[in-house]
């Protein structure tokens, strides 16, 4: 591919200019870790004041803002209460997995837009419940997936949608960490009852996302999925890392997940992802299609981007071709910011979900079907209602 090829493949990276003359009202509900850095964004912003913040910890939401400097935050015991107190015109829901669809209901039924940290939900079910409250509401909702705007990721899109490997008839995708059973702050992520998924809902969603987001979100036909907790339910690996032993009894979730997956158009979605494994990578990120191929470097441990360069496989003029697509440098301000930014600007503006439920609900049918099929021991259909 010559030059001149490439320069099609550009990256933007227009000035931002911020309307201050409408501020936006944000509370947060769910004042743990990755509410810190929700929190951390919004600050940033001259139209936005966070206003209150929820959490079912006495004391916790209090403490956090105290801790981020953050003066005149109300603070409430509940989602519900926040949202009926009628002080915000947006929410940041960073819960529990297993809270999510509640929490996003009753913000969308009660009139204010929603920002949905990843995963979306737990359960395909779950996620059907979140978008009929979306469509009768008329809210924003938008979904936590700030890798969207991650520039490598854009050009992976960018590369894919142009044509240029013809029809897409096979994607490998997945990733992990050789360790990293996430434990930083405690054991929700890896409890039952309120992370309810491991591995599949906390870095599986963002792998899915990659390919899914690039060839246009086919709906899945039928998966054949697996999932395990070997590492998980092993005392000797949370002792290797310095955690108590105790977590072991604790974990109730997927530590690796893998299925087979059949889209429509007659895709082949062949997907694996651990948070522990005896591997550095499970393997690169490869999109086959009927005029070229694009490898996807893994990275070591799931960072939102790519691990090395984008390599184009064609045949041209009876010659086999390479095209390498050097690293993107990161994204002014940072991912996680365009991430609240965009959902801002949707709320002020009234504009579209930067990251619209109509396409996560896709990813999150995915990662349902492979739980049911790995109980089941057996391959399941897809079916996701009209909404």
């Amino acid at each position: 591919m010559a030059k001149s090829d490439l320069d099609a493949f550009k990256y933007d990276q227009s000035e931002e200019v911020i309307d201050t003359s409408k501020v936006v009202r944000i509370g947060i509900i769910g004042t743990g870790w990755i509410a810190g850095t929700h929190l951390v964004e919004y600050l940033k912003m001259p139209d936005v004041k966070v206003v209150a913040g929820a959490d079912l910890i006495p004391g916790k939401a209090e403490k956090f803002f105290a801790e981020n400097g953050v003066e005149g935050a109300k603070c409430y015991p509940s989602h519900k209460e926040l949202i009926d107190s009628g002080e915000v015109d947006a929410v940041s829901i960073c819960t529990y997995n297993s809270t999510h669809a509640e929490c996003a209901i009753y913000a969308l039924e009660h009139g204010v837009d929603v920002l949905l940290e990843k995963p979306m939900c737990v359960t395909l079910d779950e996620a059907v419940e979140i978008c009929k409250a979306e469509k009768k509401s008329g809210r924003i909702l938008s979904i936590g997936f700030q890798p969207r705007f991650d520039n490598n990721m854009k050009m992976v899109k960018q590369i894919v949608q142009s044509g240029v490997l013809g029809n897409i008839y096979y994607i490998q995708t997945g990733g992990g960490r050789r360790h990293g059973i996430p434990t930083p702050f405690g054991t929700t992520f890896i409890e039952k009852d309120k992370g309810a998924i491991g591995a599949l809902g906390d870095i599986g969603c963002y792998s899915l996302d990659m390919v899914l987001n690039a060839i246009g979100y086919p709906k899945p036909l039928t998966v054949s999925g697996y999932t395990s907790d070997f590492f998980g339910r092993d005392p000797e690996y949370f002792e290797a890392d310095g955690k108590p032993a105790e977590y072991a009894n604790i974990f109730g979730v997927d530590d690796f997940g893998a299925a087979f997956v059949r889209l429509e158009g007659g895709i082949i979605l062949d997907f694996r992802i651990a948070w522990a494994m005896h591997l550095d990578t499970p393997g690169d990120t490869i999109i086959m299609g009927t005029k070229g191929s694009l490898r996807i470097p893994s990275t070591e441990c799931w960072n939102g981007s790519i691990g090395g360069a984008l390599k184009l496989y064609q045949r041209i003029a009876g010659k086999d071709v390479v095209t390498e697509f050097p690293v993107l440098p990161p994204v002014d301000k940072g991912c996680f910011y365009h991430k609240i930014r965009s959902f801002v600007d949707a709320v002020k503006n009234g504009g579209e979900a930067p990251i619209p439920s109509k396409e996560i609900i896709i990813n999150q049918a995915i990662i349902d079907a492979i739980n049911k099929s790995s109980k089941l021991g057996q391959e399941v259909k897809v079916e996701i209602p009209e909404i």
